[in-house]
């Protein structure tokens, strides 16, 4: 007998030979904050920049758009208001639950709501651009809302590159790796010569791991010890082999420097997509903090003088 019992919202049921099939409910769990909602947010985020420009095109302001006419306050304050609410989204993010807003979707208004600035935060100026705090506030929110941009490139693909890099290792063991193959290199170095023994040194003593900021955001290691040791190494290996002879001591240095060479990469390549992470929080959120002094001076400003 078929039940009669209401169905489950977010199921469908189908009818087949007399039975009721349940269909289980869609899994958003991996939904995208990109596309959260079937995308509610750029909808919403389009709609509003839509309303904005149609209002800009259809009215002519005495003597030109600008700052201070009706429809310049309104998008000002609706620029102001968004700006404030889109900087929550960190406080958002140390708060458990999904009230009133799930992370999700917060992050996808985020994005969405902040790209409609362009428009909104560009209307209001009315193009009456100059060297004063008002420009000031605009060049800022541009800079906020292009490094989340490029923040948004790289949370779409750098955790994807450090999951296929990382494999089943931590980055904890990788460096306990790269410490295993030092010792293991001190240790074969004690029969050697002393300039084969400088080589293992080099490796040793002049091998950095992070390096600076300029190696870590772009993983430029050609000069670090250990790529100089095996580049000497392997040259005389491969003239000791044009010779005829052969050294199993200096051909078992050589193999440990390339297993080194070879955990250094996986580690750095690590360290480097990690960089580039933080790097652009240490540009985002120090220029949306300046964005933020910059508006309050912006609004300050308008209600003393004008």
């Amino acid at each position: 007998m078929a039940s009669n019992a209401p169905p489950v919202p977010g199921t469908t049921r189908k009818v087949m030979s007399g039975k009721a099939v349940k269909r289980a409910p869609r899994d958003s769990a991996h939904e995208g904050f990109l596309t959260h909602r079937r995308a509610r947010w750029a909808k919403i985020a389009g709609t509003l920049s839509l309303v904005a420009l149609l209002t800009y095109l259809l009215t002519d302001p005495i003597p030109r758009h600008n700052g201070g006419t009706w429809l310049g306050y309104t998008l000002g304050t609706i620029g102001a208001g968004m700006i404030i609410w889109l900087s929550l989204l960190g406080v958002r993010k140390r708060v458990i639950g999904s009230k009133p807003f799930s992370l999700k979707g917060w992050t996808s208004a985020h994005v969405y709501l902040g790209l409609s600035l362009i428009v909104i935060g560009t209307l209001h100026t009315g193009f009456q651009l100059g060297l004063n705090v008002h420009t000031l506030a605009w060049v800022l929110m541009m800079i906020v809302i292009l490094s989340g941009l490029w923040g948004i490139s790289l949370y779409a693909n750098l955790p994807e590159r450090l999951s296929a890099n990382r494999g089943e290792v931590t980055q904890l063991q990788m460096l306990e790796a790269v410490r295993t193959l030092d010792r293991q290199l001190d240790a074969a170095a004690q029969p050697l010569g002393p300039e084969d023994a400088a080589l293992v040194r080099l490796s040793l003593e002049e091998c950095r791991i992070a390096g600076s900021l300029r190696q870590r955001l772009w993983g430029n290691y050609d000069n670090d010890g250990n790529a100089r040791a095996l580049a000497a190494i392997s040259d005389r290996v491969m003239t000791d082999m044009r010779a005829g002879r052969g050294d199993d001591l200096v051909r078992q240095v050589q193999f440990l420097l390339e297993r080194k060479e070879a955990a250094l990469s996986q580690a750095r390549r690590h360290i480097r997509l990690k960089a580039q992470l933080e790097f652009w929080l240490y540009i985002h959120v120090p220029v949306t903090v300046a964005l933020i002094a910059a508006l309050l001076a912006h609004i300050l400003s308008v209600f003393i003088y004008w």
